[in-house]
């Protein structure tokens, strides 16, 4: 089982090098093993492309080995008919007589008729190595599916005494500015860029727009920008934000979508669902996090607690606290906590 365990670990180290671009699909991992050896190996290609188990067969120089080999996959192998043949067909069409894969496809269109083609066929399948790794190396997928929402991500930076954000600025209202105020070192803006590219999605709420006029993109970072998606019941927002500088693609989220009198989050993320959208970073402001908490609708929270003090402002979300991981980041801490319930 270890030497299993071997290859499964490679599966998820591969698929991570598909993540982003594969969505709204899974990053699956593909490794094809003979005579413990690798001699092919592949990862999910972006939305509409190859499946990781073609590109690793296709990677494999001398096919009259697949007959005596084992290929290893992080996921089930498809089984019907998408942008793509199903996977098991291919795998059962080279003969492959082995097939190790990490957990079982939830998705309602394979939820394991994929194991039942390969074992009709007359392959030899193991299932639930490394299980737990390999779901989480899809949690956004996994929870899509199965909790019929994104992946939900809540982030926030805090002054020392545990405040997101200064009073009204006086002088920037007169001179008609708006800008950030920021709380965190460039470091960590940079790590929040680059969480931003992993995700399909941005959102923020109202006030954060008005006050702050943010970009919500990648520029300090490489990869592509999150759909950026706004809340804003009373179109109180004006046309001349950079939110709308079609730089990105952004959803305005106003009364004709959602019901703002009751259950917001629930409604949001009903919309993000049937948009087809996998995961989403929640960046402010405070009223729309405390939404989310209040609802029970996230899944991590990525909080830095920087150096600065406000002394008066507006106070950071408040919510249980399940510490994952806490991390220096110069004289920045992120704190990561996960959402058990």
């Amino acid at each position: 089982m270890k030497i299993h365990e071997k290859y499964i670990n490679r599966c998820i180290q591969l698929a991570k090098n598909g993540l982003v671009a594969a969505m709204p699909n899974p990053s699956v991992g593909a490794v094809i093993v003979f005579e413990n050896k690798i001699i092919g190996e592949g990862y999910t290609s972006p939305y509409g492309g190859n499946h990781a188990e073609v590109n690793a067969i296709n990677s494999v120089s001398d096919k009259t080995l697949l007959p005596k080999s084992t290929i290893y996959v992080s996921l089930e192998p498809c089984s019907h008919f998408g942008k793509t043949p199903p996977c098991c067909d291919l795998i059962i069409k080279h003969k492959i007589p082995n097939v190790v894969v990490g957990t079982l496809d939830t998705n309602i269109k394979v939820a394991g008729n994929g194991i039942k083609r390969l074992l009709d066929a007359g392959a030899n399948v193991i299932v639930g190595v490394l299980e737990k790794e390999c779901k989480a190396s899809n949690k956004r997928f996994f929870t899509f599916h199965e909790k019929k929402r994104p992946y939900i991500i809540l982030k926030w930076a805090e002054s020392i005494d545990g405040l997101i954000a200064p009073i009204l600025r006086q002088a920037q209202e007169d001179k008609k500015e708006r800008k950030p105020v920021w709380i965190t070192n460039s470091y960590s803006r940079q790590l929040v860029h680059k969480w931003r590219s992993e995700e399909q999605s941005i959102l923020v709420g109202t006030q954060t727009v008005i006050d702050d006029n943010p970009k919500l993109d990648v520029r300090d970072w490489t990869g592509k920008n999150p759909t950026r998606i706004v809340l804003d019941q009373n179109n109180r927002i004006s046309k001349e934000s950079v939110i709308f500088d079609n730089y990105a693609k952004t959803l305005l989220i106003d009364s004709k979508i959602i019901n703002f009198s009751k259950n917001i989050a629930a409604q949001i993320v009903k919309y993000l669902f049937e948009s087809n959208i996998q995961s989403v970073i929640i960046e402010g402001g405070s009223r729309t996090l405390q939404t989310f908490i209040d609802a029970n609708l996230w899944d991590e929270a990525r909080v830095f607690k920087g150096q600065v003090q406000f002394k008066e402002g507006t106070k950071a979300p408040t919510f249980k606290e399940n510490l994952k991981s806490s991390t220096k980041i110069i004289d920045d801490e992120l704190l990561i906590y996960s959402n058990d319930d």
